[in-house]
């Protein structure tokens, strides 16, 4: 009967809430632009494997379907170029993107609510689930002659496509094994049966089948047991309820059992990843002094390329503050038709108007994160235009320019993230109270400062308008003397910049008494001028001594930019993160080069065993006999003395299922301070390694136990499938 042929198609699926809720149909808005498209209604097909939707052109309606065979894979959130660009009028958890295979453009939309949103996400993932459908895709295309029968020669093609080149003999072997008719040729079943082999997970079915025991189903109490073994402390309820979400077949549920499909999808699921998920929100204390957070913070946020012939854009200022980036830089010059403009000075980049980009930040500072954003401006302008800033600032931010202390006092410390939500500060020079006009205020211009700083003027006197002068608060910034005057004479309220050269010699010199420093005052880290290419430093060496504003080229990808994202994926992504108590306490007596008062810290040894990756994109899609060599490093990266690498063998032509089971051990001093990188590299013996992709974290964030982690790109999108399979320990020594 054609019902039976439905609820086969759905594979069980037909009872599931969220499927029903897509078979009648649900609204989305379609994310294009900065303007929302009209709503369109999208609809699962009966058949269970096709989405309908509307599309107006010009007045006249079309209505397009596309299969789930073409789904690679689906986002939540801004997890997208578009919905990072456009998405800012819709809250992130009512978008998710739909990433198709090929050449198709992704699909960005936005429901009316976050359960709409979830709904879709999740009844998606199980369509996807149910069978090896993008492997369908895939076979379609290398089924040369299209008879819908697949010769070992098409097979081998298919694989090639998959990112897989498996030995002849095995191939051969599961070949011959599936091909019933033995007619050499594999048809419509025989085919679904070489993908089910093809797509056997043996290391996940080795741990369901140790806990699940003879009956190969995990009821709630086995499942439970898993959970502690994870390191978890979960109770029966909390097992029924992961059932209850991630089984796929509806009598298994509603006997609360648990099939290998379902504790696959669970292991795949965030619920099964490497990433803490009580850190994934914000789940630490806002209310200390500013200096006591880390703050992502960007370099020449207006720059889309590099520092010397790259475009300047608001977008750059919007894809900042999109990633959760609290602090941008304006290199403010003077402009035409007394305007000022922003751009990299006495370099070919291009100009773009200050009044433009504070219109960009007023529109995107709190889409991402409520907590404040600072405006870090070097200002190059005479006093009218200055006066013209101040003036833009003021009225178009609003209220949003915090221009008066809080409670009127700015002799006390800083006040908090907290007490600052939805509020914009200006870092800039500030005259002197007692008075009235305009003052020459006089740079210090130390040589070694001259050498370093890209732009520095022959003129080393600057004016300062007093309208410009009123909007600087809390980040007043002061020129360095030393560590030794800085901490007698400085005002909570006053802030110094420090070249990444300077702050080195610093670290090196001077360590405590650094940290000391960087317990009571902001300090902001740049990198040199004289880098062409806008390349980064490492920022770990600067959060270290616990430097706040550690400025990044956030154009530049690449592993300091990983970095940056690790230490910032945790506390709800919201640009703040708190530093460890020793780097919060004024009398701390820590020094990263030395880590033997380790104010409270107790050493770790961290165990990783890499087990398997699963479906690595092909590096070089044009050529099917491209298939990567995989191998995984781990990384450490934290105090002089932690900071590591151990990497695994590499796996000759095998992108779609290596395993390595290999154990990588780490002996860890200050586990608070400590990022772990995972980083997938395509060994070559003749040339350097290609770059595969990877995942960065903090230690504290890490859970132990089977995990899985999602892999992003270069800079930094979602790889998706692509993920790694580890098994993590954390021991304290």
């Amino acid at each position: 009967s054609s019902s039976g042929g439905n609820r086969r198609s759905y594979g069980g699926l037909t009872d599931d809430e969220d499927i029903k809720i897509m078979l009648k149909g649900t609204s989305f808005w379609k994310v294009k632009n900065y303007q929302p498209q009209k709503q369109r209604l999208f609809r699962l097909l009966e058949d269970g494997m096709s989405i309908w939707f509307e599309t107006r052109f010009k007045k006249a309606h079309s209505k397009h379907i596309f299969s789930i065979l073409h789904v690679e894979s689906v986002r939540e959130g801004y997890q997208s170029e578009g919905l990072r660009k456009f998405g800012g009028s819709f809250a992130e958890e009512q978008c998710f993107t739909i990433v198709f295979r090929g050449k198709r453009k992704n699909l960005d939309l936005a429901a009316r609510t976050g359960t709409e949103a979830q709904q879709w996400v999740r009844g998606l993932t199980k369509l996807m689930a149910r069978c090896p459908t993008w492997i369908h895709g895939i076979l379609h295309e290398a089924d040369k002659n299209k008879d819908n029968k697949m010769s070992f020669k098409e097979i081998k093609n298919m694989l090639r496509i998959v990112n897989i080149d498996m030995n002849d003999i095995y191939a051969y072997q599961l070949f011959k094994e599936c091909d019933k008719s033995n007619n050499d040729r594999l048809e419509e079943s025989e085919i679904e049966e070489f993908c089910t082999r093809l797509m056997k997970r043996p290391e996940l079915e080795d741990i369901f089948h140790h806990y699940s025991g003879e009956d190969c189903v995990l009821s709630a109490e086995e499942l439970q047991e898993f959970l502690h073994d994870q390191g978890e402390e979960a109770s029966l309820q909390q097992a029924q309820h992961i059932i209850q979400t991630y089984e796929l077949n509806e009598k298994a549920r509603q006997h609360s059992l648990m099939m290998l499909d379902g504790f696959t999808m669970y292991l795949l699921s965030s619920a099964g990843n490497i990433l803490n998920q009580a850190h994934a929100g914000i789940y630490q204390d806002m209310s200390q002094p500013l200096c006591h957070y880390f703050i992502s913070s960007s370099h020449n946020t207006y720059l889309t390329d590099n520092q010397i012939g790259g475009a300047s854009s608001t977008e750059a200022y919007v894809r900042a503050l999109m990633k959760g980036c609290r602090c941008v830089e304006l290199d403010c010059w003077e402009g035409s038709n007394g305007e000022p403009i922003i751009y990299h000075g006495h370099t070919l980049t291009s100009k773009i108007l200050f009044r433009d980009v504070i219109e960009s930040i007023r529109d995107h500072a709190f889409k991402h994160s409520s907590y404040p954003v600072i405006l870090s401006l070097e200002n190059h302008c005479g006093l009218e235009q200055q006066s013209t800033m101040a003036h833009h600032l003021k009225t178009i931010l609003g209220d949003m320019l915090l221009i008066q202390p809080l409670d009127g006092d700015l002799s006390k410390q800083l006040p908090s993230p907290e007490q600052l939500k939805g509020k914009i500060l200006v870092k800039g020079k500030k005259l002197s109270e007692n008075k009235t006009d305009p003052r020459v205020y006089l740079i210090s211009n130390r040589e070694e400062e001259m050498q370093e700083e890209e732009d520095q003027r022959a003129k080393d006197i600057v004016q300062i308008s007093r309208e410009l002068s009123d909007v600087v608060v809390y980040c007043r910034a002061v020129p360095f003397q030393s560590l030794s005057d800085a901490l007698l004479h400085q005002k909570p309220t006053e802030m110094s910049s420090f070249s990444e050269r300077k702050a080195r010699k610093l670290i090196k010199d001077s360590g405590n008494f650094f940290v000391r420093y960087n317990t009571r005052y902001l300090s902001r880290i740049y990198p040199l001028g004289l880098k062409m290419n806008s390349s980064n430093y490492n920022p770990q060496e600067m959060w270290n001594v616990g430097c706040q504003i550690v400025a990044l080229n956030f154009q530049t990808p690449g592993a300091e930019m990983d970095l940056n994202d690790g230490r910032f994926l945790v506390n709800g992504r919201c640009g703040y993160v708190l530093k460890p108590a020793f780097l919060c306490n004024n009398q701390s007596n820590f020094d990263p080069k030395v880590p033997i008062h380790r104010s409270g810290q107790h050493p770790v040894v961290l165990t990783i065993k890499v087990i398997t990756a699963q479906q690595l994109p092909k590096l070089n899609k044009e050529k099917s006999s491209s298939i990567v060599d995989p191998f995984v490093r781990i990384e450490i990266h934290g105090i002089p003395a932690d900071c590591c690498k151990k990497q695994t063998e590499y796996r000759l032509n095998n992108g779609f299922n290596p395993c390595w089971n290999e154990i990588l051990m780490f002996q860890i001093q200050v586990p608070d301070l400590a990022l772990v990188r995972f980083v997938v590299e395509d060994y070559d013996t003749t040339s350097s390694n290609d770059f595969v992709g990877q995942f960065t974290l903090p230690l504290p964030s890490i859970r132990e136990g089977y995990r899985h982690i999602h892999l992003l790109s270069k800079d930094g999108t979602s790889l998706s499938p692509a993920t790694l399979f580890v098994h993590v320990r954390c021991r304290k020594m």
